[in-house]
C-alpha cells in the first residue's frame, strides 16, 4: 500500500468512487464542472497494487477562532471501495494528512463525519451545530417597518463578503471566503436572490440568500451585523407571506427568533454538525489570543494516540496581552498547577464549543478548581458556528 497525490490521470476514478460512496448520479455536468475545480495536490489516493483503493481530500483552508484568523484543514471525501474497507487505509490517509497539514503550518483541522464515533478515534471532537427552523407563515415575525432600505443586488462578492466576514469573524469555525468559493460553493450550488439590507446611516448591514420554490422560502444565508439589520430582514422574509406555506433555514444554535414570535412553538432542531481537530498543539496554542489581563502558567499534559508531537506535558504561559508561550516539558513540576485531557477534549475548549468547568464536571479535564477558574478567564466565551459545507 502506497499514499501518494492523486494525479489527473485518476481524477474520474476519484469522482466515481465519491458518486458511489455518496449515491449521488455523476452527471457530465458534474464532471465537467469538478474536473476544473479539483486540485492534485489536495487529493490524497491510498493505492493498492497501483489502483486507487481509497482517497480523501485535505483543502486549504481558513477559519476564524476568536477573531483570528487560523490556517485550517478541511478534510473531505473520505471514500474506500467496499472491496478494500476495514483493512485500516482510511486511518493511514488520516495519519498521513496531520502530518501533511503540521507540515503547511494549518495547526486546525475540520471534518463533516459520516460518524462521529469514527473520527472520535483519530482526534476529532464535534465543534459545530446549528439550529434548524422550519416556521409556518401563521408563526412568522409580525414586525412594523424598520428604518433603512432592502436592495436586491444580484451576485455582488464584493458587496456580499464584506458583510459575510463582519458577521462572520464574530463566530468561531467560519470560513474565510474567497470569491471562487463564493462562485463555486454558494451561487454554484444554490439557486435564489440575494437581498442587502442598508440600515439608517446607509450602511450595508446585512443580507438574506434565499429561494421561493413550491410555496416554501428556503433561507440559504442570513447575515446581520446588528440587531436592527436582524430585524429588517426577518421584515421583508415575512412580507413573503402570500407565496407561502412554510419558510426553512438553518441559524446559529444560539439564535433567539422564538423569544421575538408571538407564538414560540415553532419547529426547531439542534443538529450537531462538524468536527474540529487541532493538528499542531504547539503551533495552535502559539497562535491563540487568550484573554487579556493578568499573567498565567499552566502545565498541560495532552493525550493524543495518533499524532505523537502533540502526546505529552507542555508548559503554557501566557502574558498580560493574553499572547502565549508554548514548549514541550519532559513532565511536570509540583510547583506550578497542572491540568489534563485527550486531544478531542482540548479542540472542544478551545474552538469554545465546550467550557473548562463543563468539561471537568463530567471527568473530559481534570486539575484543581483554581486551574479551573483560571481557564474560565482565559478562554473567551465566544459561539461556534458555521454556516457553510464541505
Amino acid at each position: 500500500m502506497e499514499i501518494r497525490n492523486i494525479p489527473n490521470v485518476h481524477f474520474m476514478d476519484s469522482l466515481q468512487m465519491s458518486a458511489f460512496a455518496f449515491q449521488y448520479e455523476l452527471t457530465p455536468e458534474k464532471v465537467e464542472k469538478w474536473m476544473t475545480l479539483l486540485d492534485s495536490n489536495q487529493m490524497w489516493g491510498a493505492y493498492v497494487d497501483d489502483t486507487l483503493a481509497a482517497k480523501m481530500t485535505i483543502f486549504d483552508f481558513q477559519t476564524w477562532i476568536q477573531g483570528k484568523a487560523f490556517d485550517m484543514g478541511g478534510i473531505a471525501g473520505v471514500v474506500t471501495w467496499p472491496e478494500y474497507r476495514r483493512g485500516g487505509l482510511v486511518a493511514k490517509l488520516l495519519s498521513h494528512g496531520l502530518r501533511v497539514m503540521r507540515e503547511k503550518g494549518q495547526t486546525v483541522s475540520f471534518l463533516h463525519p459520516f460518524q462521529f464515533s469514527f473520527y472520535r478515534k483519530y482526534g476529532w471532537e464535534t465543534y459545530a451545530e446549528y439550529k434548524s427552523y422550519e416556521i409556518s407563515v401563521q408563526q412568522l415575525p409580525k414586525l412594523g417597518p424598520q428604518p433603512g432600505r432592502i436592495v436586491r443586488t444580484g451576485h455582488d462578492i464584493k458587496l456580499l463578503n464584506g458583510i459575510y466576514e463582519a458577521y462572520a469573524s464574530r463566530y468561531n469555525g467560519t470560513l474565510i471566503r474567497n470569491e471562487s468559493w463564493w462562485q463555486h460553493r454558494i451561487f454554484g450550488n444554490t439557486q435564489g436572490t440575494v437581498a442587502v439590507y442598508y440600515d439608517a446611516e446607509n450602511q450595508p448591514a446585512g443580507y438574506v440568500y434565499y429561494q421561493v420554490k413550491d410555496n416554501i422560502l428556503k433561507v440559504h444565508e442570513l447575515v446581520y451585523l446588528h440587531h436592527g439589520a436582524y430585524l429588517a430582514l426577518w421584515r421583508f422574509l415575512a412580507d413573503h407571506d402570500s407565496m407561502l406555506e412554510k419558510l426553512v433555514m438553518k441559524a446559529p444554535a444560539n439564535d433567539k427568533l422564538p423569544f421575538l414570535l408571538d407564538n414560540p412553538r415553532i419547529k426547531q432542531e439542534i443538529v450537531p454538525y462538524f468536527m474540529a481537530r487541532i493538528v499542531d498543539v504547539t503551533g495552535f496554542l502559539t497562535k491563540y489570543p487568550f484573554a487579556s489581563g493578568a499573567e498565567w502558567s499552566l502545565q498541560l499534559e495532552v493525550k493524543d494516540e495518533q499524532a505523537e508531537w502533540n502526546n505529552g506535558w507542555f508548559l503554557l504561559q501566557v502574558d498580560e496581552s493574553g499572547t502565549a508561550r508554548v514548549a514541550p516539558i519532559a513532565s511536570a513540576s509540583p510547583e506550578l498547577p497542572s491540568a489534563n485531557c485527550t486531544i478531542q477534549t482540548l479542540a472542544a475548549m478551545l474552538t469554545g464549543y465546550q467550557r473548562p468547568s463543563f468539561l471537568m464536571d463530567i471527568g473530559r479535564l481534570t486539575g484543581t478548581t483554581e486551574v479551573c477558574e483560571s481557564l474560565e478567564r482565559l478562554i473567551p466565551a465566544r459561539q461556534t458556528y458555521l454556516p457553510d459545507f464541505f
